[in-house]
């Protein structure tokens, strides 16, 4: 029934590319909620009124955040040539597409982990310190715990958007459906291929949004 619906496709290649691009994305995602968790807090603490206030680190690290969001995905990936070849050797396959990746999405998932931190009770964090607990104990049983809905939510949307910049990465020889689509599917005129590559990302959103529901559901107190 596949092979008569999609007569160009090689299915051995186009499970390899759904491999690669699961590989990218879950790299990527778990590296990038570890960073953008880091910077999204630094951004809180530093920010006026709170614990580590400081005019210039919170400047200087939002100032990085808002460079790098800026820059569109595709121009990233051209511009860390040079840095990705330097680190790993190479600027083909799946690990190569990592560093513009990650680079790419944590400073967004930073800007969403901040939005969350500012949502919380103020009044939570300052019986949390009258009562003299550390910084690291707030950050651990305060700040995390109260915003976890809202931080899984936008790592949810961080995973999907990922997925979109792994078919982008693709076009440059990063692997992936995105690679396949456009080698094996745009350039070769197979619309098969093109198809079937894309309902397969289409799956694979799907089922990153649902997870991210479930979990986002799971941990809401409210």
């Amino acid at each position: 029934m596949l092979t008569s619906l999609f007569p160009n496709v090689d299915w051995e290649k186009m499970w390899e590319a759904t491999y690669q691009t699961l590989y990218m994305t879950t790299i990527s995602t778990v590296i990038t909620f570890i960073l953008g968790l880091a910077i999204g807090i630094l951004l809180f603490l530093t920010s006026p009124t709170q614990l580590w206030a400081n005019k210039i680190v919170n400047f200087l690290t939002n100032s990085i955040v808002n460079i790098f969001r800026s820059i569109p995905f595709i121009v990233l990936i051209i511009l860390l040539i040079p840095f990705t070849k330097f680190l790993l050797g190479t600027i083909r396959g799946a690990n190569a597409a990592l560093p513009a990746l990650i680079i790419g999405a944590a400073p967004f998932y930073a800007r969403m982990v901040l939005i969350a931190l500012r949502e919380i009770d103020k009044g939570v964090i300052e019986a949390a310190r009258s009562m003299g607990a550390k910084t690291s104990t707030i950050i651990w049983k305060v700040l995390i715990p109260e915003s976890l809905p809202a931080l899984i939510s936008g790592i949810t949307v961080t995973a999907v958007a990922l997925v979109g910049y792994t078919a982008m990465a693709g076009i440059i020889g990063a692997g992936g459906l995105g690679n396949l689509a456009f080698l094996d599917g745009f350039q070769r005129n197979h619309e098969d291929v093109t198809l079937m590559a894309t309902i397969l990302i289409l799956v694979v959103v799907f089922i990153i949004q649902w997870i991210g529901d479930m979990i986002t559901t799971k941990t809401d107190k409210r």
